[in-house]
């Protein structure tokens, strides 16, 4: 079974298993119990390093305190490789510190669909820190976890309906947690980046996927995962969801050196059914 090597352990999160699983439970402490109600759908969750957007994510996250054998399908934008599509690692695992987490292969299997765009594409996941990044506090609190890890390419229109469609087909009926994994404004002052990114919650809040399209179509620099974050929202609302959450936004200057200079900025919203 292929296994996919951590690329990122030991610089963007803690390289030992103690120390990391130590930082996840500190973010889950500090974010307290959850206070939202109904079925979680989706989650969209920031994918910086764990000291800058832990924080944020762990918001999203413990929501999951309590759940095991689930599968979640990950999605996410390319930060290395440019590609067309949505390429699937479709067999074996993802390894961190914490194990690995072994991949669905038969939902994988079934997400497949050459003439929309969403094929088995291992190479393209080896140095992508995106998805990465959501596995630490997956594998910390869910037992027998199991994943479904796609990245998209070039996000067009075009592109987040084709995955979108998949998606709530292949999903509806199972058990399954969609993740969106982006990051919102980066490098602007926090001023800035706080008024830009506020126009993104504020559709995410609505529950508005045409809306975000559009502005990201504008402007794509809002979200580098603007994409997954759309194809998730739609996919979401085919399988349930009619309400969002806002479950915590900062930026990256709200902790690591508190730069408020140069931020990125960061979002935890939960996707809920009923």
């Amino acid at each position: 079974m292929p296994l996919r090597p951590a690329a990122v352990a030991g610089s963007w999160y803690p390289g030992r298993k103690d120390a990391l699983a130590r930082e996840v439970e500190a973010y889950l402490e500090t974010a307290g119990e959850p206070r939202v109600s109904g079925r979680l759908v989706a989650l969209i969750s920031p994918h910086a390093g764990l000291r800058y957007s832990g924080a944020v994510a762990a918001h999203g996250y413990s929501l999951l305190q309590g759940q095991r054998d689930l599968t979640a399908v990950l999605v996410g934008p390319p930060h290395r490789v440019a590609f067309d599509g949505c390429a699937v690692h479709a067999k074996g695992a993802f390894e961190t510190p914490l194990g690995n987490a072994a991949i669905d292969e038969e939902l994988a299997e079934a997400l497949l669909d050459r003439a929309a765009g969403v094929v088995d594409e291992p190479s393209v996941h080896r140095a992508e820190h995106s998805l990465e990044m959501q596995l630490p506090f997956l594998q910390h609190l869910v037992p027998g976890l199991r994943i479904v890890p796609v990245l998209m390419g070039s996000q067009t229109r075009r592109e987040v309906d084709a995955l979108a469609e998949r998606l709530a087909q292949v999903l509806r009926g199972r058990q399954a947690l969609l993740v969106a994994s982006s990051d919102l404004s980066h490098y602007h002052p926090a001023p800035v980046a706080n008024a830009l990114d506020a126009k993104v919650v504020g559709d995410v809040e609505r529950l508005d996927a045409e809306g975000l399209m559009s502005r990201l179509e504008g402007e794509p620099g809002h979200a580098c995962g603007g994409g997954p974050m759309v194809a998730v929202m739609k996919a979401a609302r085919e399988l349930g969801a009619g309400r969002a959450s806002i479950l915590r936004y900062a930026d990256s200057g709200d902790a690591g050196e508190r730069d408020k200079s140069r931020v990125v900025g960061y979002l935890s919203a939960a996707l809920l059914a009923g």
